[in-house]
């Protein structure tokens, strides 16, 4: 199971500082972004990360119409990305065109939301782990039933959010490909490292 850092912020700077510290740590780092539709609050220009250079950028999409942010995608040299489905209003349009582009395609499934059809073409479904958005919350027990059910499709699996030392384990015995996390991340690697 493999973890990786997440990152949403407001503000640029912060940004900034969080990419240091986990530079240390992993190349991987997702960036989650925010455009108020979605859920409340905006996160930076994501623009900006085009100078960030020896990262591999995981982009988290929780934005109206995730389709039309690819392209700011692909100029921050974004090696996957993931859009939430709740505001896309066609999952193979978005899958499709990422493959195109060469990388990774996922979907983002909000905790209260039906997993519904998955393209073929997808790579990775993401599975939050509790009300996406800023704000820290526990992990949702309704997420084991769901990591059950995309497993059952014969997908690589990711849960994002709520993520700790005391649920862990859990989350990797049920299978699970990647844990994405912030506050936690780097009590999590302290403990596990890159090979967990």
């Amino acid at each position: 199971m493999q973890l990786i850092p997440t990152i949403l912020e407001k503000e640029f700077e912060k940004t900034l500082e969080r990419v240091e510290m986990i530079d240390q740590t992993n190349r991987w780092t997702q960036i989650d972004v925010v455009d108020g539709e979605f859920v409340e609050g905006k996160s930076f220009e994501l623009e900006l990360l085009k100078n960030i250079e020896n990262k591999l950028w995981d982009i988290h999409l929780m934005v109206k119409e995730p389709i039309k942010w690819i392209e700011k995608c692909m100029y921050v040299g974004a090696s996957r990305v993931i859009g939430q489905v709740e505001k896309m209003s066609d999952r193979k349009a978005f899958i499709n065109k990422l493959k195109n582009e060469g990388v990774e395609a996922g979907l983002g499934i909000d905790i209260e939301s039906e997993i519904g059809e998955i393209p073929e073409e997808t790579d990775i479904i993401l599975l939050m782990g509790r009300k996406a958005g800023f704000g820290s919350f526990e992990l949702d027990q309704r997420i084991w039933k769901k990591i059950e059910l995309v497993k059952k499709m014969k997908q690589k699996v990711a849960v994002d959010g709520g993520v700790n030392m005391e649920n862990i384990d859990k989350i990797k015995s049920y299978g699970v490909d990647i844990v994405y996390c912030g506050k936690d991340y780097f009590n999590l690697f302290e403990k596990y490292g890159k090979n967990y």
